[in-house]
């Protein structure tokens, strides 16, 4: 039965956030091989995850005074961004309107991580 209710919790995550980003659920995602994600919008792939707890410190980060967005990293892997979908959404239309200036350069593999993975 707890299969069950989490596999149902994970299509319902998978549906809410394919609405709230005009995307689409990949049927099927999880269940059946060759079917990559779980959702397809705004140009990407997402693999979508809800846990209760699990997120509980990146919150608190986000939460800080003036924060749109959180860089981490963990050592030797490559640096990830987390950010309220809303304010994805919101950067993406900025984006399209020019109001922000995107580098077009594929910096990921310019800084070169040292032994210590710093």
């Amino acid at each position: 039965m707890a299969g069950r209710k989490s596999k149902r919790k994970g299509s319902s995550a998978e549906r809410e956030f394919a609405s709230i980003i005009g995307g689409t659920r990949i049927p099927l995602s999880g269940a059946v091989s060759g079917f990559k994600g779980d959702v397809k919008g705004l140009g990407m792939v997402w693999e979508i995850k809800r846990r209760r707890d699990d997120f509980k410190r990146i919150y608190e980060w986000l939460e800080g005074e003036g924060i749109d967005a959180l860089a981490i990293r963990a050592d030797r892997k490559p640096w990830l961004v987390v950010m309220e979908v809303e304010k994805l959404i919101e950067w993406a239309e900025m984006i399209k309107r020019g109001e922000v200036d995107v580098p077009s350069t594929d910096h990921r593999h310019e800084a070169e991580v040292d032994a210590t993975g710093g």
